[in-house]
């Protein structure tokens, strides 16, 4: 099946407003960040979004921040993005800040179709409130339930017609569990291959996952903190 849409625009057509949406990316490694530009020229309005941050003020999904056109944020970091310090002090905007490796663990517990587990991060701070709590091996742990969504937005390196994905080193981090987490799932990639042309070895999200690929132009992939010697 050919899975391959024309553009960013084509791909988010029928997202409505109102949808949950997890976007992949850490930082600023691996966003999916011409999809992110179609969402912001679409103008799509009370979107909740589960991403580890929200970009910086001026790209990712800062840019949407900027035009309110997010309700709800489920994160791990506030990162450098000053607009969501601000929105989320002023109660402008609602959020819901994860420890990140339970983030990621409800994320890939709702691709996997397991709606609960436990964990101990959170116990003892206000992530625990309201939340049922059990004791195993002397040691307590919190009840956590899955991170579904309406659609996933992934970015990946390479992709084929049929939706397989290989993600360049760590732009993987939580694109990988995303996709297969949304009931339909976008992929961005850097350059579309000839199906076969992928060492099915080498494949890290299998075409099953995807229901739409595009291939972008003119990434600018940004770097938040350059260090040197």
């Amino acid at each position: 099946m050919n899975k391959i849409v024309k553009n960013p625009l084509e791909a988010i057509q029928d997202i409505p407003n109102g949808a949950t949406i997890m976007l992949g990316g850490f930082g600023l490694c691996g966003i999916p960040e011409k999809t992110i530009l179609a969402m912001v020229d679409a103008n799509l309005n009370d979107l909740t979004c589960i991403s580890n941050n929200a970009g910086v003020d001026d790209f990712g999904l800062g840019l949407l921040l900027k035009k309110h056109q997010i309700k709800k944020m489920i994160s791990s970091y506030v990162g450098e993005n000053s607009e969501f310090e601000r929105q989320l002090l002023s109660g402008e905007l609602d959020v819901d800040l994860v420890p990140q490796g339970t983030l990621a663990e409800r994320i890939r517990a709702g691709g996997a179709g397991i709606p609960a587990f436990y964990t101990p991060a959170g116990y003892g701070t206000e992530v625990a409130e309201g939340k049922e709590v059990r004791e195993f091996n002397n040691k307590m742990y919190l009840l956590e339930h899955w991170l579904k969504a309406d659609f996933s937005i992934v970015k990946a390196k390479y992709g084929d017609a049929h939706g397989n994905l290989v993600y360049n080193a760590t732009a993987n981090n939580f694109n990988n569990m995303m996709a297969m987490a949304g009931k339909i799932t976008i992929a961005e990639v850097e350059e579309i291959v000839p199906v076969g042309e992928l060492d099915p070895n080498h494949v890290h999200t299998p075409g099953i996952f995807i229901q739409r690929i595009f291939q972008g132009e003119n990434y600018e992939k940004r770097i938040e903190f350059r260090t040197t010697s």
